[in-house]
């Protein structure tokens, strides 16, 4: 078993694939702040553990590699529209306020992520060290 196949680290992989998709979203909303008619886009919470359980919507684990997809096939996250608090008169929805206020909390939630997985990968280090090496 390689480094990428632990299942935590495919986690965070895909935490940072989905908070990389988020940032280029609201990026593209802070571009069209001024453009007449546009709806700010954000992307959809991946689900939680709690909400996945109280929704019953939970996926089989599967158990043979053939069942999932290619390890390099890309992932695709679906941005909706989410119009901010304000609409102006002509119909642009965009609160740059708002959207720096998304980046910021989306940075924060980067940094951890990277933080956790630099932690990881600390860990793992340490445990693959022969014993008594410093």
């Amino acid at each position: 078993m390689g480094v990428a196949d632990i299942p935590l680290l495919g986690q965070i992989k895909g935490r940072l694939g989905w908070l990389d998709e988020r940032q280029r979203v609201i990026a593209s909303n802070v571009a069209n702040a001024d453009t007449p008619g546009y709806v700010g886009r954000d992307l959809k919470q991946p689900t939680d553990f709690a909400a996945a359980m109280q929704n019953r919507r939970l996926t089989m684990t599967r158990t043979n590699a053939a069942h999932i997809a290619p390890a390099g096939s890309p992932v695709r996250f679906d941005s909706t529209r989410a119009p901010d608090s304000e609409t102006t008169l002509d119909g642009n929805s965009v609160v740059v306020e708002e959207q720096m206020l998304k980046m910021a909390e989306s940075r924060m939630a980067y940094d951890a992520a990277i933080g956790f997985y630099q932690k990881s990968m600390s860990m793992i280090r340490l445990a693959a060290k022969k014993p008594g090496q410093a």
